[in-house]
């Protein structure tokens, strides 16, 4: 199975950043697809962005102020929250794809992290 732990979710003013990790266990994060979701009160699970052989793709709601990225050495993927909206809050979630397809739906993912809060106040 695979671990993940999620960290640095937080409060921030609106334009701000944030810089959220995930850490896993077991195989090295370079050989799995990660994605990041995220659930707002009263909405559905959705996709916000992945990591995989494929590159890099990003909801447009959060592309050019979101980046995801890895640190290998670490096993551990980021996402880095710049110029943040009000509409980001949520709790954030990472999530291993273990068959690195590159994925947008949740389903393709089998293993997730416990969440972190991420609030942004206007």
């Amino acid at each position: 199975q695979v671990q993940l732990v999620e960290s640095g979710g937080g409060l921030v003013q609106a334009g701000g950043s944030l810089r959220l990790s995930c850490a896993a266990s077991g195989r090295t994060v370079s050989s799995y697809g990660m994605g990041w979701f995220r659930q707002a009160p009263g909405k559905e699970r959705e996709f916000v962005a992945v990591i995989s052989w494929r590159g890099t793709y990003y909801t447009d709601s959060v592309k050019g102020r979101f980046t995801i990225s890895r640190d290998n050495a670490k096993n551990t993927v980021y996402l880095q929250m710049d110029s943040l909206k009000p509409e980001d809050t949520a709790v954030y979630y990472c999530a291993a794809d273990l068959q690195n397809t590159g994925a947008y739906s949740a389903y393709s993912y089998e293993y997730w992290g416990q969440g972190t809060q991420v609030t942004v106040s206007s």
